[in-house]
């Protein structure tokens, strides 16, 4: 059996062990030194980073040829309309090529939120809103270059859901292990 760790990765994290510039990195919040990153998270989102110590399982998770789905709550400014999320479930034109559909829809406040520090940032004239995006690809910061294509640009990015693995039960900053089945073990 292989294992993997299962973290509420929380704002202002960078997805690695080390880092020159001195910013918070894994190693404050996994001390496994087997275990590897299977995805990354960008440094301003939060939420589900899975970390293995197999080499096989990584690569399933990450390989485009897999499409393992990951749900992402995107706190957007402004106020979309179920219409305006139709370019996100057709698929739209990014800079670096077409972005496969999507599944996207409107969401209240989400079942499991905590507070960010620092906050983001309120304006009392521009409304927010949540929408939660499910994608299969892992392109660069595609959630939130998505959301901008549309007009809604991405104040807070929260990854709630990798494969059948969720955030629920996790506050930022703790893990779970679970075990996970290889064809090799």
């Amino acid at each position: 059996m292989a294992t993997a760790i299962l973290l509420n990765k929380p704002f202002n994290v960078l997805s690695q062990f080390t880092d020159e510039a001195g910013r918070l990195t894994l190693s404050k919040f996994v001390t496994n030194p087997a275990v590897r990153v299977a995805g990354r998270l960008d440094y301003d989102s939060e939420g589900l980073l899975v970390l293995t110590d197999s080499g096989q399982f990584q690569h399933t998770l990450t390989h485009p040829d897999k499409a393992i789905t990951k749900t992402y709550w995107a706190q957007v400014e402004g106020a979309p309309a179920e219409s305006d999320l139709e370019p996100l479930r057709t698929g739209l034109e990014l800079k670096d090529g077409p972005a496969l559909p999507a599944r996207a829809r409107l969401l209240g406040t989400p079942h499991l939120l905590w507070d960010r520090d620092p906050p983001i940032r309120h304006r009392a004239s521009i409304p927010e809103s949540w929408l939660e995006i499910t994608i299969s690809e892992g392109r660069n910061r595609q959630v939130r270059r998505m959301c901008a294509a549309i007009g809604f640009p991405v104040l807070r990015l929260i990854r709630y859901r990798v494969g059948s693995w969720t955030l629920d039960g996790l506050l930022p900053g703790e893990s779970r292990e679970v075990s996970i089945r290889t064809d090799r073990s």
